[in-house]
């Protein structure tokens, strides 16, 4: 049996998320389907990330056993004739056998893009949160200041997560304004992992702070409180993309 690593690109808009459900249809799902003829029989992928309904991938990773005599390039091509349009295998590399897509992962890198203007283009429509209320940018830059280290981010956590513990550390968080009609303002976030939500969480308590319902000097009392109830709202999926996974 070979282990190989699958780089994948998607766009999340069509899909339950990541993972397998009971119904509905996932990136997860989608790829042990295409790979089972290939293989005959079951295969199991494991992903890098769970990534929530909605939410897209640029780069997201994941690995598998096979036995099928395949070459990578030959099974990338053999995938992506079967996958849907809006989810493409863009390689795929055999590991070494202790390689595994969550276990190894050493971070993430996340980007959350927002549209701030009157209106938002509709071919931008389903990749943004369109906030139309001006946004203080300098005030989410100083609100995203406390969030930058290892804290235990409980308050920022969705509901349903089972993890063990709620600490987490964040290496940085930066808020780049690009330029021209419907450029989306966007926060990049990187760190050594992420609870479930927590970066739509993260995203709609600055908001807040931006939009002046919230000062920011209020988030390190926030993140203290662990209270999620105290945090700002979650920001919608679609406005989310999960750029790099790093190993």
């Amino acid at each position: 049996m070979r282990t190989l690593k699958f780089t994948l690109q998607y766009d999340g808009t069509n899909y339950v998320g990541w993972q397998r459900q009971a119904t509905g249809i996932s990136i997860q799902g989608l790829l042990e389907d295409a790979l089972a003829p290939i293989e005959g029989g079951s295969v199991t992928v494991h992903g890098a990330g769970r990534t929530d309904a909605g939410v897209h991938a640029l780069s997201q990773v994941a690995t598998a056993s096979l036995g099928a005599a395949i070459a990578p390039a030959t099974l990338t091509r053999a995938l992506n004739a079967v996958l849907p349009a809006d989810v493409r295998v863009l390689s795929v590399n055999e590991v070494d056998a202790a390689f595994h897509a969550r276990f190894s992962a050493i971070g993430k890198v996340y980007e959350y893009r927002i549209v701030n203007a009157a209106i938002v283009s509709p071919f931008l429509v389903r990749y943004v949160w369109h906030v139309q209320q001006p946004l203080d940018v300098e005030a989410m830059r100083h609100g995203a200041e406390p969030l930058v280290g290892a804290h235990d981010f409980a308050a920022f956590q969705g509901a349903g997560s089972t993890v063990t513990s709620t600490e987490r550390c964040v290496r940085s968080i930066e808020w780049e304004q690009g330029s021209g009609f419907d450029a989306p303002l966007i926060l990049r976030i990187s760190g050594d992992g992420f609870l479930r939500h927590m970066v739509r969480n993260v995203v709609g308590t600055l908001v807040e702070v931006g939009a002046g319902r919230l000062p920011a000097s209020r988030i390190p009392q926030i993140l203290a409180s662990r209270d999620r109830q105290r945090a700002g709202p979650t920001a919608p999926a679609q406005g989310l993309f999960l750029v790099r996974v790093e190993y």
